[in-house]
């Protein structure tokens, strides 16, 4: 697999990560054999190092540094939520053209990854920014409703909490298209089915941050998830649209 790298110069390189890509090794899919950071190594032929995390069914930007120091500096940046980052996805149904959702998260801990972490750890704040960039009706009756529902929203979260978006926009009835955790099981398989959409409809499209050396604004940004892309083709979204999409 040949990744798409979007920036890279001698200290950091950022690529597009497909849907269904682990960054790196994991117990929890220990048979797994391809990872973002061993094919990133072997195709520009040097180490690198990750300083944040993408989860696998998400797409979109992924920095990795290229030496130990430069991951330290800009884990400080992530760590203290100073980068700006810009997601999109699809959700069920007409979420409202902008608003937050201001709703503490418990952390959820895996029985293997993070079986020694401190397990009664309180509810932590998190923030998400939404503004809603299209609507559609299809004419299908899905479960109830004679028609389906969907949008397409731009996200801001304001803080990093694990698995934030997923979980707050099922906390607000809007559910990711394609989350098998949190999201709507008829509605993912209507979309399965009727269009051949089989992953998570969330995307990093943008990240600002400073440069590690420089401290320069630097805006990463990623071209739209080929299969997401093509979701909204069918779904019609019209060519104006997309161009506002690609200056996010």
């Amino acid at each position: 697999m040949l990744l798409s790298i979007i920036y890279q110069d001698e200290y950091l390189v950022a690529i597009n990560k497909p849907s269904g890509l682990l960054v790196h090794r994991s117990l929890l899919d220990k048979h797994e054999t391809q990872f973002a950071l061993q094919l990133l190594r072997d195709q520009i032929g040097q180490h690198v190092f990750p300083v944040h995390r993408l989860d696998r069914p998400t797409s979109g930007v992924l920095v990795f540094a290229l030496s130990a120091d430069i991951a330290k500096r800009l884990g400080e940046q992530f760590a203290l939520q100073t980068i700006e980052k810009t997601y999109l996805a699809v959700v069920r149904g007409h979420i409202k053209e902008v608003g937050e959702i201001d709703y503490a998260l418990k952390e959820k801990l895996d029985k293997i990854a993070d079986k020694m972490a401190k397990q009664d750890k309180p509810a932590q704040p998190a923030l998400t920014h939404f503004q809603r960039l299209e609507k559609f009706e299809l004419p299908f009756a899905v479960s109830r409703y004679p028609s389906a529902r969907y949008s397409l929203v731009q996200l801001s979260p304001k803080t990093g909490r694990k698995h934030q978006l997923r979980r707050h926009l099922a906390h607000i009835n809007h559910p990711i298209v394609g989350d098998t955790t949190h999201g709507d099981g008829k509605h993912n398989t209507f979309i399965r089915q009727q269009f051949s959409f089989s992953q998570l409809a969330l995307t990093c499209k943008s990240m600002v941050l400073s440069h590690p050396v420089s401290g320069a604004s630097l805006t990463l940004r990623s071209d739209l998830d080929k299969n997401m892309t093509e979701l909204l083709e069918k779904w019609q979204v019209s060519h104006h649209q997309y161009n506002k999409l690609n200056e996010l």
